[in-house]
């Protein structure tokens, strides 16, 4: 833990001064401007750091003021970083191919000031557009035939969800939205692949950041997993929140269903990191299964898949990578995971992992949707 907090408030400070940098040689010669970037820079980029590290002195209000400040300010970093890069890789080419247009040397001090001010538009703009895209909730229809027969029961109308994030960010009026979008599809039952929350249980029972969890209406319930969110924030606090709730939290645990199938959940991978914990293997899990009738398994981190397949898992779902969350982001995870977002078939394994409903972070999403899935599940007849 203390290794990880030293390399991300590294790369956080050098990133930060790399941009500010820029700004600041870019309004060469606007002195009063310049105090003013100097102050809001410094108030966007320390106000997640404060409010975290400084959370219980703090009161309720700033600290939501400041996580919000903060939380934003990762999207715009992102977009500030990329745009100042590729404007230097403009400039090194130029210089190594000799390449000197006119208006590279007329008034370079205007030129300069110019360019922040379509950088800043240009960002403002994408992060607004990535805030809008999280609050309008995509609903994913999939099909999947599982070739067992599941008593009497011949279809599952299912809803997946995961990373929802819970925080003052995706507060509890987000979280009635999402609960209300799922109760429209009329599920039978309502799967949480990890990381509902986002933040500190005392937190989110203070804002009462949770109350709609109540209102979910299926036939068979709502049965959860632990994310590494979960263990971040103190995965017993975490768990007696869910509790309180009534979710049914599956950890490293098996449960049958109507006579008809198995859920089965894991604990994430960072109970060892965060816990001292060792979670189980899924044969371990499925010990006492009969695993003739189907077997569903959730496991938060879609790491190591063919586990599954080689536990004749029907069906895993997954969440955590985000899909990147914000654009280009995507195209790591998508070198870190077998599968980045989406349905995959490995032998008689059949997976789908969400790109989630809620986000890490600030509450804006380029590239994926905010995703609830709807899974019509048909067994053999």
């Amino acid at each position: 833990m203390v290794m990880f907090l030293a390399v991300f408030l590294s790369l956080y400070a050098v990133i930060n001064y790399y941009i500010f940098i820029h700004g600041w040689q870019a309004l060469e010669g606007l002195h009063q401007i310049r105090i003013v970037y100097l102050v809001i820079f410094l108030i966007a980029s320390l106000s997640f750091i404060v409010a975290k590290f400084m959370e219980k002195i703090l009161s309720p209000l700033l600290y939501d003021i400041l996580l919000g400040i903060g939380s934003f300010w990762f999207a715009f970093m992102l977009y500030f970083f990329l745009s100042i890069l590729l404007i230097d890789l403009f400039r090194l080419s130029c210089l190594v191919f000799h390449f000197n247009p006119a208006f590279l040397s007329q008034n370079y001090i205007a030129l300069k000031q110019y360019t922040i001010l379509a950088v800043v538009t240009l960002v403002t703009i994408i992060v607004a557009a990535g805030y809008i895209n999280t609050r309008m909730f995509s609903v994913k229809k999939l099909e999947v035939q599982i070739p067992k027969h599941a008593g009497n029961l011949k279809e599952l109308n299912a809803v997946l969800i995961s990373d929802v994030h819970l925080s003052p960010i995706n507060d509890g009026a987000h979280l009635a939205k999402i609960v209300n979008k799922i109760n429209e599809l009329k599920p039978d039952i309502v799967f949480i692949a990890g990381d509902l929350v986002d933040d500190n249980a005392k937190i989110l029972e203070e804002r009462n950041i949770g109350w709609a969890l109540r209102n979910f209406k299926s036939k068979y319930g709502t049965y959860a997993i632990t994310g590494n969110h979960e263990f971040i924030n103190g995965i017993d606090d975490c768990v007696k929140y869910m509790d309180y709730y009534g979710l049914n939290l599956l950890r490293d645990s098996v449960v049958k269903v109507d006579n008809s199938f198995y859920i089965a959940g894991r604990d994430d991978r960072a109970n060892r990191q965060f816990a001292k914990g060792k979670r189980k293997t899924i044969p371990e899990i499925l010990i006492g299964a009969d695993t003739s009738l189907p077997v569903i398994l959730m496991d938060h981190t879609p790491f190591g898949l063919d586990e599954a397949m080689n536990a004749k898992v029907d069906l895993q779902l997954s969440g955590h990578t985000h899909h990147g969350q914000l654009w280009p982001l995507n195209f790591i995870t998508k070198m870190v995971y077998e599968k980045s977002w989406g349905y995959l078939r490995k032998d008689n394994t059949q997976y789908y992992v969400s790109c989630g409903v809620g986000t890490w972070g600030p509450p804006v999403k380029i590239g994926s949707p905010s995703e609830i899935v709807n899974l019509k599940i048909k067994f053999a007849q």
